[in-house]
């Protein structure tokens, strides 16, 4: 049996797709806020996630237990960056906290994962995807800080929740990438391991959703659209990708192309909604796509 490795041109195409199904969730999870609380909104959002994918299994006949060791690792990557990211995302957003200075804060991922990626999974980082990554945050700096506006008004813990996000992803990120290069054995197939993540974080989401929010929801036909796209389009495809790539190349390239968040989002806002696009949108982007390309350069030796 011959096993054909992935091309550089399919991992591209997965990265394009990533970008774009990824980065269409700000805006959509954004415009859901007046009709669900960041939890309720989450809540419902992994429940239909978690039922698709059981549906899915049952047909195909692969719903079946694997085993704690696995279940586990799939329990804990799909807490941190389904319910955690999303849950400190959301509520740094619904707390005031402008946009673009969560966007900024995020943006500290790849930095986070590019530090730790030698250590936590033995994949260090060379001096020109270094700068990659600092090339990529500064990109990320124009973009934001042209846009930055002061809110008064705000608690001082807003400010920090999108740190948990970042902490929250880049955890996860390196969890995932080490078991695929030290056991890969325990990784289960995309679609059980999308099951077993929403099933998580399901299970997470729905206390505070409770407690906090009453699953309190506004049932109009904006909010079920809008969470249709945030469920296929992003819980499935975006982070399928995601895991996809982390499957290919080391957790530094991937965690780079989250860079692109601020100036896709903003494009996207601006073909959607028609909000204003800016000269350093573009600068901010061109600079950004720099830094990415850095960041995937093979470093000699």
């Amino acid at each position: 049996m011959v096993v054909r490795k992935p091309t550089n041109s399919s991992t591209v195409l997965l990265a394009i797709g990533f970008v774009f199904f990824w980065n269409s969730g700000f805006v959509a999870a954004e415009n859901e806020l007046p009709y669900a609380g960041p939890f309720t909104q989450l809540f419902w959002r992994y429940l239909s996630l978690c039922l698709i994918m059981t549906a899915f299994l049952l047909v195909r006949g692969r719903l079946r237990w694997p085993g704690w060791r696995r279940v586990s690792v799939a329990a804990v990557v799909g807490i941190l960056a389904h319910a955690a990211w999303l849950s400190f995302t959301l509520l740094s957003l619904a707390t005031g906290v402008p946009a673009g200075i969560v966007a900024l804060v995020v943006a500290l991922q790849p930095l986070a994962t590019g530090a730790l990626s030698g250590l936590v999974v033995g994949e260090p980082v060379g001096r020109m995807r270094w700068l990659g990554l600092l090339t990529g945050f500064a990109g990320v700096a124009v973009t934001v800080a042209a846009r930055m506006e002061t809110t008064e008004g705000v608690p001082f813990h807003g400010y920090l929740l999108p740190f948990g996000a970042a902490l929250s992803m880049t955890t996860a990120s390196l969890i995932q990438r080490r078991t695929e290069v030290c056991w890969p054995e325990r990784i289960l197939p995309m679609g059980q391991q999308l099951f077993w993540q929403s099933l998580a974080s399901c299970l997470v989401l729905i206390g505070p959703a409770l407690i906090v929010e009453q699953l309190a929801t506004e049932w109009t036909q904006e909010f079920v659209v809008t969470m249709a796209w945030l469920v296929v389009a992003v819980s499935l495809l975006a982070y399928a990708l995601m895991w996809k790539l982390l499957g290919r190349v080391d957790a530094t390239r991937v965690a780079s192309l989250f860079y692109f968040g601020p100036p896709v989002t903003m494009l996207m806002a601006w073909v959607i909604f028609g909000d204003q696009v800016r000269l350093m949108d573009g600068v901010g982007f061109a600079i950004v796509a720099v830094g990415v390309f850095l960041s995937h350069w093979r470093d000699r030796g």
